[in-house]
């Protein structure tokens, strides 16, 4: 024994109801007893919780991590927020495999598709790798503060294959070969899967769609297929119009792999949309197909600017925008003909789309200039009724004023409690989509585990906090085949967490400015949390404070069948 942690509120992950005075005991990276009145061994670190909760660490399935772990091996913030594992790689979005004559080119589509910096990117990334099996070995060889799991992800792997022509067309059937057959090395080097994103919102650098929209029914059966052939794996996309549910079930049937389908956020445009997408899982699930649907517990909160507006970007309207920046966006935005085109594709009806014209959702946040403060955290929908202007005009003409630099706050999807509460509710959703290490600049939601668990389970009585607890560790431990995580039980991993029922929850958004260069990204501070241990390593303070230096998570390569 190593570590004894007494007197805890025991919540094990299962589900199953809590446990007063409970010690937890703690050999090496597992768990050696569970129980009431356990006694230290010589030697022993003794961690007096006092009543307490103790819970294994956070399970987030949907990360975008990859290029941030090369130079940031705390995976900021998501170990401060209670997260022991990260899932990377989601939507198809990775780094690797990548040529050298590629990088630039893989890193402008991620400062598109997932809002991250340019410059933040060719200075941070290690690009110690060429193949993704190299790229998992850096992260092994580098250590990690959490533990990470990795998707061997589409769009870099096409545009390794197809070089430029992965926007262009379909693959050939030597090139899906090459592709399969990078599958299959990914597989055997240890891959939790494959992932790949068919989403219209999903661009890349100069409006270009990301390579993996691009992929036929021929490419994605043949992939899928590629990864099954190891005898594990799971099928992880953010789906379009063309791969829906009954396609995915079909697919799933041709691969025999389980499938989580991303990302099913509430939209009040369509009320209904999200609920009839999980009734047809369910049905697939009755037929023996293993499908899940991603939901997110949080409202999705974007801060942009028109430099980079992207509750937009699913407009093809807009598209023209994504190619310019500076003086050219602003004559872009100033012309009529483009404003035109927006305001009559947005009276037309969407199919996916983050923006329909709910125009009282976004506000004003900060105006660079003094003068028009007084329009700040009011909605542009009244603002412009005011003006006598269409919202679109308004908002560009303001944008053009202030050279760009008018910070907007839209909070789009998710905004109907009552619907996000049945979307919890559903047995066949994961929560998740986290996107943390994306959107930087756009929001933060690194702490949703945080907010199921003191917003719906504490404040709102949705689940009870069993229920949230399993919700965020064994659940997606069985659905991704985790062995031995998830559980607080004898022999399972040492990921712990040591929280208050009482106050546990995640604090408002605010800008820091920790990125390479010194760039600014939204943050957010978990409360209510004492301690949290990866693979029997303390690695935050009883003051809910990381701890400097130690590296105890893994790199995980091993999954369950």
């Amino acid at each position: 024994m190593d570590l004894l942690i007494r007197n805890v509120t025991l919540f094990d992950g299962s589900g199953a109801e809590r446990r007063e005075r409970q010690d937890v005991a703690v050999a090496g990276d597992s768990i050696a007893a569970v129980g009431p009145d356990l006694r230290a061994e010589d030697g022993a670190e003794v961690v007096e919780a006092d009543g307490l909760a103790l819970m294994p660490g956070i399970i987030d399935s949907h990360t975008h991590y990859d290029a941030q772990a090369t130079w940031d091996p705390a995976l900021t913030p998501s170990p401060s927020l209670g997260v022991t594992t990260a899932m990377i790689g989601n939507c198809g979005f990775t780094i690797a495999p990548c040529r050298e004559a590629d990088r630039d080119l893989v890193m402008k589509n991620l400062t598109q598709v997932e809002g991250m910096a340019l410059d933040v990117l060719r200075s941070g990334i290690r690009w110690d790798f060429e193949s993704f099996p190299e790229y998992l070995d850096m992260l092994e060889a580098g250590g990690c503060v959490a533990n990470l799991s990795a998707y061997i992800g589409h769009s870099a792997m096409r545009t390794y294959v197809m070089g430029e022509a992965a926007v262009e067309r379909a693959a050939s059937d030597e090139e899906i070969a090459a592709m399969a057959q990078i599958v299959r090395e990914a597989m055997a080097a240890g891959a939790l899967g494959f992932a790949t994103s068919t989403a219209p919102q999903h661009n890349g650098w100069g409006g270009l769609p990301m390579p993996s929209r691009l992929a036929d029914d021929r490419e994605l059966t043949a992939l899928t297929r590629a990864m099954a052939e190891s005898g594990r794996g799971l099928f992880m996309l953010t789906k379009g119009n063309e791969t829906d549910v009954p396609y995915l079930e079909g697919l799933a049937e041709r691969c025999g792999r389980p499938i989580m389908i991303a990302a099913l956020l509430h939209n009040p445009v369509k009320p209904e949309g999200t609920f009839a997408e999980l009734a047809r899982i369910a049905e697939a699930r009755g037929r023996g197909r293993e499908l899940w649907g991603q939901i997110s517990c949080c409202p999705l909160t974007m801060d942009y600017t028109l430099a980079s507006a992207y509750p937009f970007e699913g407009f093809k309207a807009w598209q023209p925008a994504m190619k310019l920046a500076g003086e050219d966006l602003k004559r872009l935005l100033a012309d009529p003909g483009f404003r035109q085109g927006l305001r009559d594709e947005l009276e037309q009806p969407a199919g996916v789309r983050l923006f329909n014209g709910e125009w009282h959702k976004i506000e004003l946040t900060e105006a660079r200039d003094a003068g028009n403060r007084a329009y700040e955290h009011r909605p542009i929908d009244r603002i412009a009724a005011e003006a006598g202007k269409h919202p679109f005009d308004w908002m560009l003409d303001l944008a053009i004023e202030e050279d760009l630099e008018s910070l907007f706050t839209a909070t789009l999807l998710n905004t109907d409690e009552a619907a996000v509460g049945r979307m919890i509710g559903d047995p066949n959703a994961s929560v998740a989509l986290s996107d943390a290490g994306a959107h930087l600049t756009f929001f933060c939601d690194a702490g949703f585990g945080l907010h199921l668990m003191g917003h719906w389970a504490r404040e709102r009585g949705l689940l009870s906090m069993e229920a949230a607890v399993h919700e965020l560790t064994a659940k997606p431990a069985a659905i991704y085949r985790l062995p031995k995580r998830g559980r607080i039980a004898e022999g399972c991993a040492a990921d712990l967490l040591l929280f208050d029922p009482e106050s546990v929850g995640r604090g408002p958004k605010h800008r820091v400015h920790d990125l390479p260069g010194g760039a600014a990204r939204l943050n957010t501070e978990g409360r209510g949390l004492h301690g949290l241990w990866v693979n029997g390593t303390r690695i935050m303070d009883r003051d809910g404070a990381l701890i400097e230096g130690p590296r105890p998570g893994r790199l995980l390569r091993d999954y369950d069948a």
